[in-house]
């Protein structure tokens, strides 16, 4: 594999740029890897068997012990292996089945790990589902909605006092595991019914049920195979080659039930003999604290987090020298995903990369989705700005179909899901007569001449929208140049504009920043920051140079207003990673949505103004 070398970046090896692209008569573009598929197992307990084996002390999964985190506890390959073992002829005896699956409601921790592992190794189903659901959620409808889909057989919740009210709600019957009963769970004396019920396992079989989002409506069961998960590290390895110079070090904190954690991080782990530190923290005030904390004691070799936690993580390196140290001393690679990363966090990190260690070290992104397992492309080459995705990977076919102005993606190939449990109408939507996956999704060339340069994400083909007069608004690009422009007082922006005059918006404060622009008041709610004539003063600077920028009615946003509350998960306005359903949110406040568009223009109506004088 070649070895990437770039003045002032660490070498570090990556997978063959390589393409091939064929266009139809109909203007349909398609692209595949010339590159073959690497082989890979039947199932990921075969990785398991083989580490175990090849080096069973080291540790394979890590976390922190108690409720104050100070020092770790961890679980090598071998004990992972006979603990999930044991585990797995527990779910045997209790007849957990794919029909009637165990449900996970926990965090990451080494138990669920050990569950995950050993519903693998029985060949049933397991279902890892958002701790939101139950500790955030008031009405536990989608929790509700997903018992009533999975029909469970048992169900793990680490704390059941935390998790009382959710299961009181709707696991009433059902066995409930928690950690006082795991280590009798543990210890379940194993019979050939294992091996026996491991050696039935094919590429097939069903692994696990990850949910969608729900960004849209209820969240969807998204099957998942051990065919997925096993040819999925495989287009990985070929792709970050450098997994294979020695054992990955994971420091992630990423959830395991989201395909980026549960599929991707996790599973690099496990294929490929690496440790998995599990990080108690998360990007918010409290959980960064934490994040430091670990990062401080372990240097990953690769690191991945959403474009908020580098964000928080760049404030921190900036200030604290030991954690610069560590943090940049092995790491190969730092990838980001769910979101553009800003510009100027870009900037940040290879700037104190080159402060600390000489060289800049590779960032890059890669595009997919539950349904991909997720990871779809990548760029193997180092890039100088957020959005580009790069090349489809080894045994994927990409279908570029034209839509408008847009190319909507479409992908097929032994990664991509066969479907939605228990759901054939929405399986049958979203795909094509040649069994093409439809992802929603529209990406564009960097250089239609030069395939190979890469691919860039186009936003939702369905997003988009018209104003009156007949012009089209890409909506991911103007709501990615607010939200950038808006840096860091917004984390997300929602557009009106639909038959209407001009683009309005609705902005999401990033209430930590937005606290950082008016000093003075605090730990201010979201309706006082609102209203915060320090914010609004700043936000009104930031919408008139965007609007000096501005190339015509479809990149304007002309007006905006500041959320006073924060969307809601249980009315449906944003799911539990964070993601806005620009839908829900504006059928929720529609009183806003009238003032953008009310003449003359409410108080609390920000008016763009392309001279710098909009009044605030």
């Amino acid at each position: 594999m070649p070895l990437v070398r770039m003045p002032g970046m660490r070498p570090v090896h990556m997978g063959e740029r390589a393409v091939t692209m064929t266009v139809d008569p109909n203007g349909v573009r398609r692209l595949r890897s010339p590159l073959p598929l690497p082989p890979y197992p039947r199932s990921a307990i075969d990785w398991l068997d083989h580490w175990a084996a090849e080096a069973p002390d080291r540790v394979f999964l890590a976390d922190r012990c108690g409720d104050a985190g100070d020092g770790w506890r961890s679980v090598t390959f071998a004990q992972a292996r006979a603990k999930s073992r044991a585990l797995a002829q527990a779910l045997i005896d209790r007849g957990v089945t794919t029909e009637r699956p165990l449900v996970i409601l926990s965090g990451n921790a080494i138990e669920h790990g050990l569950l995950a592992l050993a519903a693998m190794t029985a060949g049933v189903a397991f279902a890892p589902v958002s701790p939101a659901y139950s500790l955030v959620s008031s009405d536990f409808s989608k929790l509700r909605h997903i018992f009533d889909l999975l029909t469970p057989g048992m169900v793990y919740a680490a704390d059941k006092e935390r998790f009382g009210p959710a299961l009181a709600a709707v696991a009433g019957g059902l066995e409930v595991v928690t950690d006082a009963d795991f280590e009798a769970l543990a210890r379940t004396e194993v019979s050939g019914a294992v091996d026996a019920a491991n050696a039935a396992v094919t590429g097939d079989t069903v692994a696990k049920f990850l949910f969608t989002s729900g960004s849209t409506g209820l969240p969807k069961a998204v099957i998942n195979t051990q065919r997925m998960i096993t040819c999925n590290q495989a287009m990985i390895a070929s792709a970050l080659a450098f997994l294979k110079d020695e054992p990955p070090v994971l420091v992630d904190w990423l959830p395991w039930n989201h395909t980026a954690g549960g599929n991707h991080n996790f599973g690099i782990a496990l294929a490929n003999g690496g440790t998995l530190w599990i990080d108690d923290g998360n990007p918010t005030p409290a959980g960064i604290a934490r994040t430091v904390r670990n990062l401080e004691e372990v240097a990953p070799t690769l690191y991945f987090n959403v474009p908020k936690g580098y964000e928080m993580l760049a404030e921190r390196l900036a200030t604290n020298g030991r954690l610069r140290e560590t943090f940049f001393s092995r790491v190969q690679l730092l990838q980001y995903a769910g979101a553009g990363l800003a510009q100027h966090v870009w900037d940040a990190l290879e700037r104190l990369a080159m402060e600390t260690i000489g060289e800049k070290v590779m960032i890059i992104t890669g595009y997919g989705s539950t349904e991909t397992a997720p990871f779809a492309s990548t760029t193997t080459w180092p890039v100088g700005r957020p959005g580009e995705v790069g090349l489809p990977a080894p045994g994927l076919e990409l279908k570029l179909v034209p839509d408008g102005e847009k190319l909507e993606l479409r992908l097929k190939g032994p990664s991509i899901t066969p479907g939605y449990w228990r759901q054939p109408d929405k399986t049958a939507e979203c795909f094509d007569d040649e069994g093409f996956y439809r992802i929603g999704d529209a990406l564009k060339f960097v250089d239609e001449d030069a395939p190979e340069k890469g691919l860039l994400f186009d936003g939702r083909v369905s997003e988009d929208f018209k104003l009156s007069t007949g012009t089209w608004v890409n909506m991911a690009a103007v709501r990615g140049a607010l939200v950038r422009a808006c840096a860091p007082y917004v984390r997300d922006a929602v557009l009106t504009g639909l038959d209407r005059n001009h683009i309005g918006a609705m902005l999401v404060l990033d209430l930590d920043a937005a606290r950082k622009a008016a000093p003075n008041l605090g730990g201010a709610d979201e309706a006082t920051l609102a209203a915060s004539p320090e914010l609004r003063r700043v936000l009104q600077e930031r919408l008139d140079a965007l609007a000096a920028g501005s190339t015509g009615s479809s990149t304007l946003v002309a007006r905006a207003v500041v959320l006073d509350s924060a969307p809601s998960l249980d009315r449906n306005e944003v799911t539990d990673k964070g993601s806005i359903n620009q839908r829900a949110v504006m059928a929720a406040r529609p009183h806003l949505v009238e003032d953008l568009y009310a003449e003359p223009p409410p108080t609390h109506v920000l008016v763009a103004d392309a001279t710098g004088k909009g009044r605030a």
